[in-house]
């Protein structure tokens, strides 16, 4: 059996709000910033991720200031969300700040590790719900000096990428050292063509009938969903990957390799019957595909998804390959045409008068027989540095979604966490096979 997760007693010490901090220049007088067609499709939800530091780190008060600094350029997560005079989803750029909690554990930060997938990770970062701050950090001093920070933002002012970016910026600005300038245009990039081109069906794809959501399940703590984090060594990583080229004219890459084995271990675990359709919902990074490519500091959402499916029986009864190769097309298909077919049908119009709604659903606690993954397998988080070094260890917060699975690069070097949600009950054959290279 597991052994049960350490408690935290976690004693929050303050709370405040935090707002930019200009340097010279006043900020200019835009009063809001539109949402994107892809901020609009994207979860309407808090994100929350916890990041660890060995002492010595810098005082509260200087990771205070840089962060000030840094909303002055990040004026977004300064906002709050709203709408303009004509009814349209915006960021109101008021400047009313994010917040900022400061808390005390009275144990050491080895006491409390490994930190294990469980509601306990909640104390160590502010409520997620009802929350009209769009960006909130919460900074938890251990009695070894040690620090966790606990940051949330919201997902529809900013993807991964975009948020990693404002992370970096930060951990510079706390250092006194200048980062880089945000794009904070969310219109030219993604103009419309004239007449629209719709190569792609993007109904039931990215945008649902509003009528075919269910209410939410009223508290999913309560349904016995288990997220299990799995470590892949990279040693494991090589023979996977081996396993899943074979006879393919390109290796498969690590992600596809890992998710492909993951996708069939998830089904099998799950019992699933043979004639059920599986899919993987995979995020795709629109920066390098839409031409011309996007700035690497664009600052918003620039992600839409791949959706890999198959008869359970051929995906079980298939080799890796066929898994693999399922992955590489359907993202590979994620491509220009495609972002500019969904750019152009979401600005048409169309959704407004069919009533759609995104399928990117937030209150889905169950996503069975399908699986969702969240990659940050090539997002700079390690690079966070407020000047007593890199964080030594980062995970995200307890999510319990069944079928959720979030891919993390591990602090030891080239091997990967992955934290997996399923039913209990399903559990123990995941565990069982998830090594497995047969």
């Amino acid at each position: 059996m597991p052994s049960p997760a350490k408690i935290l007693k976690v004693s929050v010490e303050s709370t405040k709000i935090v707002k930019p901090k200009y340097a010279g220049n006043l900020p200019p007088t835009t009063p809001h910033v539109l949402l994107s067609v892809f901020d609009k499709v994207t979860y309407d939800v808090h994100v929350a991720i916890i990041y660890a530091f060995r002492a010595p780190t810098p005082p509260n008060s200087v990771m205070q200031n840089g962060l000030a600094r840094a909303l002055s350029e990040y004026r977004e997560f300064a906002g709050r969300l709203g709408e303009d005079a004509e009814g349209n989803p915006v960021i109101l750029l008021n400047d009313e700040g994010a917040r900022f909690v400061e808390a005390l554990v009275d144990s050491t930060l080895d006491q409390a590790l490994p930190f294990k997938p469980s509601s306990a990770l909640l104390s160590l970062h502010p409520e997620l719900h009802g929350v009209a701050e769009l960006l909130q950090i919460q900074f938890t001093r251990f009695a070894c000096g040690s620090l966790v920070v606990g940051f949330t933002w919201h997902h529809r002012v900013a993807d991964a990428h975009a948020t990693s970016n404002f992370l970096i910026a930060w951990s510079l600005a706390t250092r006194g050292l200048d980062f880089s300038l945000a794009v904070h245009d969310r219109c030219t990039f993604f103009t419309p063509r004239v007449p629209p081109l719709l190569e792609f069906e993007h109904r039931g794809v990215e945008f649902a009938p509003k009528n075919q959501f269910g209410a939410p399940k009223a508290d999913p703590l309560n349904d016995n969903i288990v997220v299990h984090k799995a470590h892949f060594t990279k040693e494991f990583l090589t023979k996977l990957k081996a396993r899943a080229s074979a006879g393919a004219s390109k290796p498969y890459s690590t992600f596809e390799s890992l998710m492909a084995h993951l996708w069939r271990v998830v089904t099998k675990a799950r019992r699933l019957h043979e004639t059920e359709t599986t899919h993987v919902r995979i995020s795709v990074d629109g920066r390098r595909r839409i031409n011309p490519r996007l700035p690497d500091d664009y600052f918003g959402n620039v992600v839409l998804w791949a959706f890999p499916r198959a008869k359970v029986r051929e995906l079980v009864d298939s080799p890796l390959q066929y898994a693999a190769e399922l992955i590489h097309g359907a993202v590979g298909r994620v491509n220009d045409a495609y972002f500019r077919s969904f750019i152009d049908l979401a600005s048409s119009g169309v959704v407004k008068k069919e009533e759609l709604v995104p399928t990117a659903d937030a209150d889905k606690w169950v996503l069975c027989p399908n699986v969702d993954v969240d990659s940050w397998l090539r997002l700079p988080f390690y690079d966070l540095d407020f000047g007593g070094g890199s964080p030594f260890y980062f995970m995200p917060s307890f999510l319990p979604v069944e079928g959720l699975i979030f891919l993390v690069p591990s602090f030891i070097d080239g091997s990967i966490e992955a934290y997996v949600a399923l039913f209990d009950y399903n559990q123990a054959s995941f565990k069982q096979m998830c090594y497995s290279l047969d």
